[in-house]
């Protein structure tokens, strides 16, 4: 089994067993694009200055689905950059079926591809299409959500940890550092358990908060609104919800507006600022800010990353430690909204 680790990638980034190399980020759509330290400088599409693939390499992509904002987007930034460097790039979705996944994978190590991206379904459940793909010699990073299990050569994501602090200490501050806290979770999926590491971090640094459920909401719009309900009922006076996608967000929203008795005064933090979450936030509902994630930059570095390898000019190895590339997250709230047109809160 692989060794997992993440580091925040806030100013002072933490080293973990000297693997793990800090992303350059600044605000969407302007400046250079993600640097890694340690590793070649990858140079903007945007500027023309972007290296072109040593070979045209056939890369498969699996992605968790092609419903969410977040991969749409992911999966328009990965193509771009596999045109830009001049790569030949197969995107199919998991559709969030564990087993249709799998079954990607192996068809991609049938097809002979020279790497393999995966956004796994179950983090648990891919570890044995990763294992395959590590027999047959084919070199497999995650995006986004990572992989309990198999050899990954590097892993690039949100840094969720720091997200999951963002919501908390928004929340916190929300709700005057006392009250109720519910967690509309989805425990199978290793990006959310890190967000919600990060957010009951900062919980436990608030004595006088206390987090009283945390059902699992599966990430999806009907559970969470279900999930919410529920919620309402044995703990009408909760106080505030972190909900750990926009999904599950607007969900939730959705129950506690249609509730007559839903506590005036409750705070909801969600994840991902999907334009329509943006909305919601804008609007004044009880969905008050959202984490920021950028999935162009996740998806850029990502292919970035597998073609640097490829061509041999980052020095990793076929079962070293996963290499984890962190891009940092921010906050967005109704004040950024209304100052700034829509402009994310970068580094909030």
């Amino acid at each position: 089994m692989k060794t997992y680790a993440l580091c925040s990638a806030a100013a002072a980034a933490i080293v973990l067993a000297g693997c793990v190399r800090k992303v350059e980020t600044g605000p969407p759509g302007t400046g250079p694009s993600p640097v890694v330290h340690g590793m070649p400088a990858l140079p903007s599409a945007e500027s023309g200055e972007t290296r072109k693939a040593s070979k045209q390499y056939r890369v498969g992509v699996t992605l968790l689905n092609r419903v969410h904002a977040f991969y749409v987007t992911l999966e328009k930034s990965m193509v771009a950059e596999a045109k830009a460097l001049g790569i030949d790039l197969v995107v199919q979705s998991g559709d969030e079926d564990a087993l249709q996944q799998k079954n990607q994978i192996e068809d991609f190590v049938q097809q002979k591809m020279d790497a393999i991206v995966v956004c796994p379904v179950d983090s648990a459940s891919v570890g044995g299409a990763v294992k395959h793909a590590n027999a047959a010699g084919v070199p497999v990073f995650t995006a986004d959500i990572g992989a309990d299990e198999g050899e990954v050569v590097a892993h690039i994501a949100t840094d969720n940890v720091d997200g999951g602090r963002r919501a908390g200490r928004f929340l916190a501050e929300a709700i005057g550092g006392r009250g109720k806290v519910v967690i509309l979770d989805r425990p199978d999926v290793t990006s959310v358990q890190d967000r919600v590491k990060g957010f009951l971090d900062v919980m436990a640094e608030h004595p006088g908060i206390e987090v009283v459920d945390k059902p699992d909401a599966k990430g999806n719009r009907e559970e969470a609104l279900a999930r919410m309900q529920d919620m309402l009922i044995r703990h009408p006076d909760m106080n505030g919800v972190f909900c750990i996608n926009d999904d599950t967000a607007l969900g939730a929203l959705a129950a506690v507006e249609a509730s007559a008795n839903a506590p005036k005064d409750l705070v909801m933090v969600g994840y991902d600022a999907t334009d329509e979450a943006r909305e919601k936030i804008r609007a004044g509902t009880f969905l008050k800010a959202d984490v920021v994630q950028y999935p162009d930059r996740i998806g850029a570095v990502t292919i970035r990353t597998v073609v640097d390898y490829l061509d041999g000019r980052l020095k990793w190895k076929p079962g070293d430690e996963t290499k984890v590339i962190p891009i940092e997250a921010g906050i967005l709230t109704r004040d950024d909204l209304m100052k700034a047109g829509d402009a994310p809160a970068e580094g909030r």
